[in-house]
């Protein structure tokens, strides 16, 4: 090997990732293992001058973002020289540009040439389960487990999350043959729960939880039981695990911060606050604790001390649309709407934007200034294309809130003039339409989306409940109800519309059952009007009163549940 080209590549080597990093661009979580794989010197082996020519090329491309040069180069001298370092460095490159492709077959020649190399079997094991190649993903992470390293299965079980039943099955398979060679390692015990759970079988996962209790320390199961607990109302439990986890490993942020989210979950908000308080005594700079906080704050209606940490947050650049949202919000509160206004008009583009303009729009239609709000609206669809659909949903929604429907149409055929083929704007002139008795438009419109989207369930459910409950085509109303439950079986309002359905039909047993389902799923004013008026046809009225003074106790206002109860009773009160 030439000896001037051997020290080149070698300076050349030494630069790392950071020489295929955009200056001043923040960097992606794959470029920290990029940097990590920099801290222990990798060992080449000879190389034939065409092949240093292309790694060096591929290098001094990489320093003129050039990435694509610099990832070929790289693929290509990988494959042919079967080298672990170079195919370690092909591999770190794919994964920090999120080229899948190379950085599995990369990460293979690295793993097959570097046998013992843990970080190798990891790396290939991953790109294989990202592939969906679940058993040989398998083989490579039983050599990380016998070799004794930090295993790390969980990707595995999440990367299946949005895979189909019988990839989930195969892994599952997978985890249990490994489970009878390995039955006590903690890794395969938290991935095996975490497809249970991906699998709609809390109880189960919880179970083999609380049979295998996590060792050396380890968090993520606790995190994840405390996280079932919850799932499955048992949410008081959680506390005590979370707490004697947190007594073990006091420094641990994210047992610290799931302890504080359980206690809002459980209704214990001045807990939750000391909580969030505390942990902002010990991270000051931590920004996203201190938004929580503001947000607890919120919950307590402690509207000074909430304005105090958004304004913090405003000073400090952080986060600073939810900021200016949430203060508008206080504003609402303290009955200043010209102050809300300003708030909501400084958040920008993002999650917190249409939020900010749907209260902004409220504001001004509520007060008199409908025009206002639609010139304002307009120009933000002129300024921010790519929000104008919603943007003309929102301006229809709020005159429609502000009993203006006349406005509201206006707004939304003009919208579907200019976007004729959406199903959004179409839908929501279906339900102002049923709002105003204009079931005819609305069939139209309705009809419409479900011609273009056979399988539509929201729209098919739409009109079926419409057809059930305002007229007497029950067979036609029943048909169309039932496609949506077969598309959408757990659907709460499918299963209500099934259950109304049937009781307009006669059906009272059955619409007890469908009811009774939606309203676990779904304890609404409206469901409970429902179940209440099936009950009391069905015999069962001291049942039917208990379940309509349950839901006053929850919607002490509902209109739904006062008509239906004067009916039935001839008394507004139970």
């Amino acid at each position: 090997m030439n000896r001037s080209h051997a020290l080149l590549l070698t300076f050349a080597l030494l630069q790392g990732c950071q020489s295929l990093a955009p200056q001043n661009a923040a960097e992606p979580p794959a470029a920290e293992a990029a940097k990590a794989a920099q801290e222990k010197p990798v060992v080449y082996g000879s190389f034939k001058p065409e092949t240093l020519y292309s790694l060096l090329v591929a290098e001094l491309a990489g320093q003129r973002n050039r990435f694509d040069i610099a990832l070929a180069n790289y693929v290509d001298q990988a494959e042919k020289t079967q080298d672990p370092g170079v195919s370690e460095r092909a591999f770190r490159i794919a994964e920090y540009l999120g080229a899948d492709e190379p950085a599995l077959d990369t990460a293979l020649i690295w793993a097959r040439n570097d046998p013992d190399n843990l970080d190798a079997q990891r790396a290939a094991a991953i790109q294989l389960a990202r592939g969906g190649r679940y058993d040989e993903s398998m083989v490579f992470m039983e050599k990380v487990l016998q070799g004794k390293g930090d295993t790390h299965f969980d990707f595995l079980a999440l990367s299946a999350a949005e895979t189909d039943q019988s990839t989930r099955d195969g892994l599952m398979q997978s985890f249990e043959r490994l489970l009878v060679k390995y039955p006590e390692n903690g890794q395969l015990i938290f991935g095996k729960a975490l497809l249970l759970n991906q699998d709609d079988k809390p109880e189960q996962a919880l179970a083999l939880l609380e049979q295998h209790p996590p060792q050396n320390g380890e968090i993520a199961p606790i995190l994840l039981r405390a996280r079932l607990l919850q799932a499955l109302d048992r949410g008081p439990e959680a506390l005590p695990l979370l707490r004697r986890a947190i007594r073990d490993n006091p420094e641990d942020k994210r047992l610290r911060l799931t302890y504080a989210r359980t206690l809002v979950e459980q209704d214990r908000i001045g807990d939750a606050k000391a909580e969030f308080e505390s942990m902002l005594q010990q991270y000051p700079e931590d920004d996203e604790l201190r938004y929580s906080l503001a947000l607890v704050c919120l919950e307590n209606k402690d509207w000074d001390e909430a304005e105090g940490y958004l304004q913090e947050l405003v000073e400090r650049d952080s986060n600073v649309d939810a900021a200016h949202l949430n203060l508008g919000r206080i504003r609402e509160q303290r009955n200043d709407p010209q102050a809300a206004l300003r708030e909501y008009a400084l958040v920008g583009p993002g999650a917190d934007y249409l939020p900010a303009q749907l209260r902004q729009a409220d504001i001004l239609i509520a007060n008199g200034r409908g025009r206002e709000a639609s010139r304002l609206l307009a120009e933000a669809r002129e300024a921010q294309p790519d929000y104008a659909i919603q943007l003309y949903l929102i301006e229809a929604e709020s005159y429609g809130n502000n009993d203006k429907p006349a406005q509201a149409d206006q707004v939304l055929q003009q919208a579907i003039k200019r976007y004729p083929d959406d199903i959004n704007l179409l839908y929501t002139r279906a339900m102002l339409a049923e709002k105003r008795d204009d079931l005819g438009q609305m069939e139209k419109d309705l009809r419409a989306i479900i011609t273009r989207e056979p399988e539509n369930a929201m729209a098919l459910n739409a009109l079926g409940y419409t057809l059930a409950d305002r007229t007497t085509r029950y067979a036609e109303a029943k048909a169309l109800i039932e496609k949506a439950h077969q598309l959408t079986p757990d659907d709460p309002a499918v299963l209500d519309s099934l259950g109304w359905v049937n009781y307009r039909l006669g059906n009272l047993d059955e619409a007890e059952r469908y009811l009774r389902q939606a309203l676990v799923r779904f304890p609404d004013h409206e469901v409970a009007a429902h179940l209440g008026e099936v009950l009391w046809a069905n015999g069962k009225r001291r049942e039917a009163r208990q379940v309509w003074a349950k839901a006053f106790e929850t919607q002490p206002d509902s209109s739904v549940l006062r008509k239906t109860v004067l009916r039935l009773t001839g008394s507004e009160t139970l």
